[in-house]
């Protein structure tokens, strides 16, 4: 979905050409994967972080074409809305002082940016849904100005049968509203992190990221309102599935195939389950040909990339050519600070280092993992999970006693410095005991303060620009 388009209009000779060609890939890749015919490097990582424009009210500030041109660096891009810009890492080795690195990274690109930013009067903030968006600026108006983003959105009303969207969301309040475009979707942004692990082990890394997906999404939450109504603890999760409501072929759009979604099980032998999937269940959004040969794959990874899991596979190529197949993580919201998403990167790491390498199948069945990400999205580290057993579990327990420890074991497994193994995971712990996530912030500030979300959203910045853990924010 990174490429642009020539055009944002399709014929039926597109589509069916298109489906012909997704089908060659799709069988061209499965034997690919069952030849081991891909990479078997790794662990290597990467990130993208989607951040938000603002202006002096903390109300969105449309100019990321202007912001784009003043930052001149290839590492950003345009997102859906004119308000939001999204940064990519380049890809590291999951070794040594990766974590140290990957902070100063992440640091650097994040000061460079916020100087472009405020040299046009705006700032850049990582906040998983601005509390300051109002439902009126989600319109076409305010769409970024690349032709992939209107066929997609042409492609979506069009496969709604021109319905619009409906927002139903309840949580410590209720929120129902009808939107008329995808710009809903534009509200939710994501610290996404890759990871690419050698072939013969991506499917056990795919399942890990399904099962630690709640923990994640838990200790990370930092999207609790929005429109003003206080909803999850991490309310990006409905928004988004709700803001791309299509489902797969045949009528299924109230089925349990959705292409926003936690998906519709692990990979039981082969990844490759999941591209055929993609083919057979859902339809061709944006018949965008290639002339590229097909071991190159574009016809598959553009359908990939208009099916969003909350963990997906993605197919990519190493500097020699050969292609990966890598794990993307997309549960985690953007900030709350460059700190932060760095130590929910590192506990991500170890506790798929150590979960993808115990024996046996996946330690819970996949609907018992689907059921304890959603609790874990609407009530944050108040919620209860079910793990091991059939044994329900306070997460704030879990967490502390049982993946914390198997964080630290994986992470040692990696090999990775000790000393940020010790400062990273210390901060996930000292998250988890003070109950501060970038959610509950929000809401003790909201508490003091009713209604009073652009001083928050003011606050909020200071603090992200501090430097300092979450846990350690005043209100």
């Amino acid at each position: 979905m990174g490429q642009e388009i020539a055009r944002a209009r399709f014929s039926d000779a597109d589509f069916d050409v298109f489906r012909q060609r997704l089908l060659e890939e799709t069988a061209l890749l499965d034997r690919y994967v069952r030849r081991g015919m891909c990479s078997s490097r790794g662990p290597i990582t990467g990130f993208e972080l989607e951040s938000w424009l603002v202006d002096s009210e903390m109300n969105p500030a449309p100019v990321n074409a202007a912001f784009l041109e003043r930052f001149g660096d290839a590492q950003a891009c345009p997102e859906l809305a004119k308000f939001n810009v999204e940064f990519n890492s380049e890809p590291q080795v999951l070794s040594g002082s990766v974590l140290s690195l990957l902070h100063l990274e992440l640091a650097d690109l994040w000061r460079k940016a916020s100087s472009a930013a405020e040299s046009l009067g705006v700032a850049l903030v990582a906040i998983g849904i601005l509390p300051t968006v109002p439902a009126a600026v989600l319109n076409l108006s305010n769409i970024s100005e690349l032709n992939r983003f209107r066929a997609l959105n042409e492609q979506i009303l069009s496969a709604r049968r021109q319905e619009p969207l409906k927002l139903d969301i309840s949580g410590h309040q209720h929120l129902a509203v009808k939107h008329q475009d995808v710009m809903l979707e534009s509200a939710a942004t994501s610290f996404q992190i890759h990871l690419q692990v050698p072939l013969e082990r991506v499917r056990d890394y795919f399942n890990t990221a399904v099962l630690v997906s709640a923990p994640l999404v838990a200790v990370s939450a930092n999207s609790p309102f929005l429109f003003g109504k206080d909803l999850w603890a991490e309310t990006r999760i409905p928004l988004f599935e709700q803001a791309v409501d299509v489902g797969g072929f045949r009528e299924a759009s109230q089925g349990p195939l959705h292409r926003v979604g936690f998906g519709s099980g692990y990979a039981r032998r082969v990844i490759t389950e999941i591209f055929e999937e993609n083919f057979e269940h859902y339809p061709v959004l944006l018949p965008i040909l290639s002339e590229t040969p097909p071991d190159r794959f574009a016809h598959l990874r553009l359908h990939n990339g208009t099916i969003w899991r909350w963990n997906r596979p993605l197919v990519g190529f190493d500097p020699d050519g050969c292609p990966h197949i890598r794990v993307e993580h997309r549960v985690i919201p953007a900030g709350p600070s460059i700190v932060d998403m760095i130590a929910n990167a590192a506990f991500f790491y170890g506790l798929m280092e150590a979960l993808a390498n115990e024996p046996g199948e996946p330690l819970i069945p996949f609907a018992q993992a689907k059921d304890n990400f959603y609790q874990s999205a609407r009530y944050g580290l108040g919620a209860h999970v079910v793990w091991r057993g059939g044994v329900k579990l306070p997460i704030k327990s879990w967490l502390l006693y049982e993946l914390l420890p198997k964080a630290e074991t994986g992470l040692r497994r990696l090999a990775l410095a000790e000393a940020d193994i010790a400062r990273f995971l210390s901060i996930i712990e000292q998250r988890i005991v003070s109950g501060q996530t970038g959610s509950e912030w929000q809401r003790r500030f909201i508490a003091k303060h009713p209604g009073e979300f652009s001083t928050m959203t003011r606050e909020y910045l200071t603090c992200q620009k501090s430097g300092e853990p979450v846990h350690r924010w005043p209100l």
